[in-house]
């Protein structure tokens, strides 16, 4: 790791599309910077969404942005964000009640990578996920590059944080859901194993996989076929294709 690179924040949100989705799901936003004679195309939209819901604007030099930008890819636009929203597992299984459907959660153990947080919630929301659940410690949060690795997901797709990510998988086992883990050496493959029901998804982290504990705590584990020389699949890659398969068996 670059010890040089900037600390991600969960303060503020970066680049033209996370910032519109937080202005229209009613996100509380504290402030907008624009860089100085940038405001036309979606500019002009997120600023006059911004103008009606009366928060303050302001332009900067570019230079400033690029300074506070922990994400580099800024497009121009940053604003200043209320502590990020998270949900609790009881809000994730009461809107799977409200919705009248069996609860479809994703489980994540420990990811060290904001852009595969991000990219898994944007699947997430497209599957119709009712919420994704990452622990507290030794994983990645609602960062700014999270935020826009997700396209705005974020803002319509309920996370919660836990202390003890096996605790809760019990807790959800409790709860009436199956936990399939994700596993090269699971005893079925995605296509073979029952994925239908309410379920949890556990996807591992990035090079190591499942802890020992969260494997343990899982009801089955599950493969997906690698026909290649490369015997693994980017995590978020993994976590779509599991999504859909479970996505697939609803329908």
């Amino acid at each position: 790791m670059n010890n040089n690179a900037k600390e991600e924040r969960e303060d503020i949100l970066e680049g033209r599309n996370p910032v519109f989705e937080a202005l229209k799901s009613g996100r509380q936003i504290d402030k907008i910077l624009i860089a100085k004679n940038d405001n036309k195309g979606s500019i002009a939209r997120i600023l006059s969404l911004a103008k009606e819901k009366r928060i303050l604007i302001s332009e900067v030099e570019r230079t400033k942005l690029d300074a506070i930008s922990s994400t580099g890819a800024h497009q121009g636009i940053i604003a200043y964000v209320a502590a990020a929203s998270y949900s609790s597992v009881q809000e994730i299984l009461d809107y799977a009640n409200e919705r009248g459907e069996p609860p479809f959660v994703i489980i994540c153990d420990s990811l060290n990578d904001s852009h595969n947080l991000g990219s898994i919630i944007r699947t997430a929301h497209c599957c119709g996920v009712h919420g994704v659940i990452i622990p507290k410690h030794r994983s990645v949060g609602l960062s700014a590059a999270c935020a826009k690795a997700s396209a705005g997901a974020v803002e319509y797709t309920k996370v919660a944080k836990v202390t003890n990510l096996s605790r809760c998988i019990e807790d959800l086992k409790k709860a009436g859901l199956w936990i399939c883990g994700t596993d090269a050496d699971g005893e079925n493959d995605i296509y073979s194993a029952d994925l239908s029901g309410p379920i949890g998804v556990v996807i591992g982290s990035e090079g190591e996989g499942m802890s020992r504990l969260v494997k343990e705590s899982c009801d089955f584990l599950v493969r997906i076929p690698m026909k290649g020389q490369i015997n693994s699949l980017n995590a978020s890659v993994a976590a779509g294709v599991l999504m859909y398969e479970v996505v697939r068996r609803r329908n």
